[in-house]
């Protein structure tokens, strides 16, 4: 029964993700944002997940009742989009909303479901998210006539993930750390160079996640096209998810390597062929390294290296998709047009070489 409804929620909490990702910029598009706007709209969201973990070192614990809180917060932020939308100040303040629910759920969650299906169950029931995000891409692309479909699919899929948030709350997800993790201080310097990687890595995903819709329409995919793109990048995501448990008994930090190098490549073939829809196929079939087997291979990682695992997932949101995100949505609203994908490739490239300095370290520190 845990596994239906963790299922449940990853299907809901990603299809509430491939609206706001997919259809929302869109949606702004066409009511009159301009691309700059549209960047900063959703750089908050990435912005407030890099500030709140900062709350959790001494203040705050992500528990039971900060997580139900932050689920029905969610709640009235997506309701709240039906006044915003219209308002750029107002829709960015809600966004910022968002940002915060964003930066405790999804954590709390990912660490409740590793502690209790192990890393070689944890892709069988996460992929579920993947089918979610995939669903609504397909869905939505045949409906968007007016912005205000995008909203409704956004509240009901919000609402579903909500449901099923609170329904996990019984399995007691206020893990207990180890005595460990009590008396050890958290600190990111120690591991400095793979939490910069991190962040290079999803600040290249700046363009992808905000501005690839647009930068496909524009150079003559239809909407409907470009959901199957994504569609098809999903598919390929879930088949790693579910075939991916050999591959992570592996050196982690070396599958981490293998899915940087193929996202620098893809964002350097979408820079070279922009009009090839072949290709477009092709980097969204790499998806499923660049990020399905890239993001449980971090997990994993980050669940060996602290014991305080909470705050460690925390930090990771915060730091790669909430600060990497922020950054990378903010320059590529600078900098969207023809080199848009070139400089997405070269900061992947830094990522990169970052891991190859956190592996000096791990042989200086073994040496030691």
């Amino acid at each position: 029964m845990f596994f239906f409804k963790l299922s449940s929620f990853y299907v809901f909490y990603f299809a509430a993700i491939g609206v706001h990702t997919i259809f929302i910029p869109k949606v702004l598009l066409d009511i009159g944002y301009s691309a700059f706007e549209i960047g900063i709209v959703f750089a908050l969201a990435p912005l407030m997940r890099f500030i709140t973990p900062f709350l959790f070192l001494k203040h705050i614990k992500l528990d039971n009742n900060v997580f139900k809180i932050a689920l029905l917060l969610s709640l009235v932020s997506s309701s709240l989009f039906y006044v915003t939308i219209n308002n750029f100040y107002l829709l960015m303040i809600n966004n910022a909303i968002l940002g915060v629910c964003l930066s405790l759920v999804l954590p709390y969650v990912e660490v409740l479901s590793l502690k209790e299906l192990g890393k070689e169950r944890y892709g069988k029931s996460r992929l579920f998210g993947s089918i979610g995000f995939m669903a609504v891409s397909i869905v939505l692309a045949k409906f968007l006539t007016e912005p205000f479909v995008a909203l409704h699919y956004y509240l009901i899929t919000t609402i579903l993930t909500v449901t099923f948030g609170l329904m996990l709350l019984k399995y007691n997800a206020d893990i207990i750390e180890s005595a460990k993790s009590k008396i050890e201080k958290f600190s990111v310097l120690i591991y400095w160079p793979f939490w910069f990687s991190l962040f290079l890595m999803q600040m290249s995903f700046g363009a992808f996640y905000n501005f690839f819709t647009i930068y496909e329409t524009q150079h003559g995919l239809s909407l409907e096209m470009i959901s199957y793109l994504w569609s098809f990048g999903i598919i390929c995501e879930i088949l790693i998810f579910y075939y991916q448990a050999p591959i992570l008994k592996i050196n982690l930090l070396l599958v981490i390597k293998f899915a940087v190098f193929v996202t620098v490549i893809r964002w350097f073939l979408l820079f070279l062929f922009p009009d090839s829809l072949g290709i477009a196929f092709f980097t969204q079939g790499l998806h499923a390294f660049s990020f399905g087997l890239y993001h449980s291979a971090v997990i994993l990682y980050l669940y060996t290296l602290y014991s305080n695992k909470k705050l460690a997932q925390q930090f990771m949101f915060g730091i790669a998709y909430g600060l990497g995100g922020f950054c990378g949505a903010i320059i590529a609203g600078y900098l969207y047009g023809e080199y848009l994908f070139l400089s997405s490739s070269i900061i992947a490239l830094g990522a990169l070489f970052f891991l190859f300095v956190q592996d000096k370290n791990n042989a200086k520190a073994i040496k030691v």
